[in-house]
C-alpha cells in the first residue's frame, strides 16, 4: 500500500511525507506514481489492444500525470482547447484524442481539427453544423460521434450527474437519429460513433449498463439505414471509495460492459474515459494545522489549506479521510476541520475525531482528482506545491505559486 504508516508516520511508498514537507512546505499535493500504475493497469489488463482508454484531462491535467499516462497508451478526453494545448505539450498522442463538452468555441475546434484530433463528442445541431462549417474553410473532414443524453438517473449528486434530460449535455436518440441522417451526406463529416456520460462518482454499474442499452438500440437503427458506426464511447464516472463506500472495482466495471457488448454481439469499438477512478486514490492534500481552537460547544483545527486548494467538501458537500502525518499519544477530540478563507463553506470535515496538536500535518486522502484541477487563487491565496513519488525519490512537478504570479497579467491604469 503506498499511503502507510512506518513506526506511527505517514509514509507515500518508501517517503515518509513529513520529509516532503521539510522541503516543500504546505500545502502541498502528493502523488504515488504506484498508485496511478496500479489504477491505470486495472482497466488496461481487461481491454483489448482495439479498445481504448481516453483519460479525462479534468480529473488531473499535471503535466507530468498526462506525460506518464500517454507513455503507457492512454489516449486523452478533454473539454477545452486549453486541455488539448495540455495533452500536446505533453506528447500525448492526438489521434487518440476525444474532444467533449457542450461549448466548444470556434477556435477551439479550429485548433482540434489542424491537430487532428481522433474525434469530436458533438453535443447539439449547432455544434454539428459548426464543426461542418469549420472543416469546409478548412478543407478538411472531421471524425464525430453524437453524445447521446439516455435519461437514466446516475444516483450521484446533481452537480456531477449529466445523463438526465434536464441537463445541458447530449441530445434525445430522435435528435441523434435526424443529425445522423444529416452527417452521413455531410462531405465534411465523418460518422465514427456514438457516445454518452452520465456523470461522475457513479457507486453502482446499473446506470452504465442501461446506457449501453440504448446506445446499442440506436446504432441497430442507423444499422438498418446503412449508417455504420465504429466506435462506442460509454464516457467515465466510475467512483471511488471516500469514506469506506462499496463502489465498483474497475475490473468489475470493465468485465460487466464488455460482457453487455459481447451478448450484443456488436463489432463497436469500445471507448471508456476515466479520470477520478485513475488519479483520485493516487494523490492527497497534506495541510498544516496552524490553529486550534474552542468555542465551548465546538473544536476547530484550522489549518492552511483552504476551500481554493481542493473545492470539493464546499461544492459537493463531502468528506475525504483526514490523517495526521504523526501519530500522537493524547486523548482524542473531534474537530471540524476548516481552512483560512473567509467563507463558512470553507471546511474539509465536521466532528472529525483526530488526536493533533498546532503545527501538525493532516492528509487529505484520496484527492488526486478534481483536487489541484478545480483550485482557485480566491482570497489572493498561491496555489499550492504538486510533488511526485517513485518509490524512494519524489521530485516537484509544479511549483507553489509566488505572490508576484497573482497579479502578472493585470494592468494598472490611471
Amino acid at each position: 500500500m503506498s499511503f502507510h504508516y512506518l513506526n506511527r508516520e505517514l509514509h507515500v511508498e518508501e517517503v515518509p511525507i513529513a520529509n516532503i514537507m521539510a522541503e516543500f512546505g504546505s500545502p502541498c499535493y502528493i502523488y504515488s506514481l504506484a498508485i496511478l500504475q496500479r489504477q491505470w493497469c486495472a482497466f488496461k489488463q481487461l481491454l483489448e489492444n482495439s479498445q481504448q482508454i481516453c483519460y479525462a484531462v479534468k480529473a488531473n491535467s499535471n503535466l507530468t500525470i498526462l506525460a506518464t499516462l500517454a507513455k503507457w497508451g492512454a489516449g486523452f478526453d478533454i473539454v477545452s482547447g486549453g486541455e488539448l494545448a495540455r495533452v500536446m505539450q505533453a506528447g500525448g498522442d492526438l489521434k487518440k484524442t476525444v474532444f467533449s463538452g457542450v461549448g466548444k468555441t470556434c477556435e477551439e475546434i479550429k485548433t482540434a481539427l489542424l491537430a487532428n484530433i481522433g474525434c469530436f463528442n458533438v453535443e447539439s445541431q449547432s455544434e454539428l453544423l459548426r464543426i461542418e462549417s469549420i472543416a469546409k474553410n478548412l478543407h478538411k473532414v472531421a471524425s464525430i460521434a453524437l453524445r447521446i443524453n439516455p435519461n437514466i438517473d446516475a444516483k450521484t449528486h446533481p452537480y456531477i450527474t449529466t445523463g438526465l434530460k434536464e441537463t445541458k449535455f447530449g441530445m434525445s436518440a430522435d435528435t441523434a437519429l435526424q443529425l445522423y441522417r444529416r452527417a452521413a451526406q455531410s462531405q465534411h463529416l465523418k460518422i465514427q460513433g456514438i457516445s454518452c456520460h452520465l456523470g461522475s462518482q457513479l457507486t453502482t454499474l446499473d446506470p452504465f449498463l442501461q446506457a449501453i442499452e440504448q446506445l446499442l438500440d440506436l446504432a441497430e437503427q442507423l444499422k438498418n439505414e446503412s449508417i455504420e458506426l465504429k466506435t462506442i464511447n460509454l464516457g467515465g464516472g466510475l467512483g471511488i471509495s471516500y469514506q469506506s463506500e462499496n463502489i465498483p472495482t474497475p475490473q468489475d466495471y470493465c468485465q460487466k460492459i464488455l460482457n453487455s457488448l459481447k451478448k450484443s454481439k456488436t463489432k463497436l469499438q469500445l471507448i471508456i474515459e476515466p479520470g477520478r477512478a485513475i488519479t483520485a486514490q493516487a494523490g492527497i492534500l497534506v495541510t498544516k494545522v496552524e490553529y486550534l481552537k474552542s468555542n465551548g460547544e465546538k473544536n476547530f483545527a484550522i489549518v492552511d489549506a483552504g476551500m481554493n486548494d481542493l473545492i470539493r467538501p464546499a461544492l459537493y458537500q463531502v468528506e475525504h479521510t483526514i490523517l495526521p502525518i504523526i501519530q500522537r499519544d493524547q486523548t482524542v477530540q473531534n474537530y471540524d476541520v476548516v481552512g483560512p478563507i473567509c467563507e463558512s463553506s470553507d471546511f474539509f470535515a465536521k466532528n472529525r475525531p483526530l488526536a493533533i496538536q498546532s503545527g501538525d500535518y493532516l492528509a487529505m486522502m484520496d484527492s488526486g482528482a478534481y483536487g489541484f484541477s478545480m483550485s482557485s487563487n480566491y482570497n489572493s491565496r498561491p496555489r499550492p506545491t504538486e510533488v511526485m513519488v517513485d518509490k524512494n525519490q519524489y521530485f516537484l512537478i509544479r511549483t507553489r505559486e509566488t505572490l508576484e504570479q497573482l497579479w502578472s497579467n493585470e494592468k494598472l491604469t490611471h
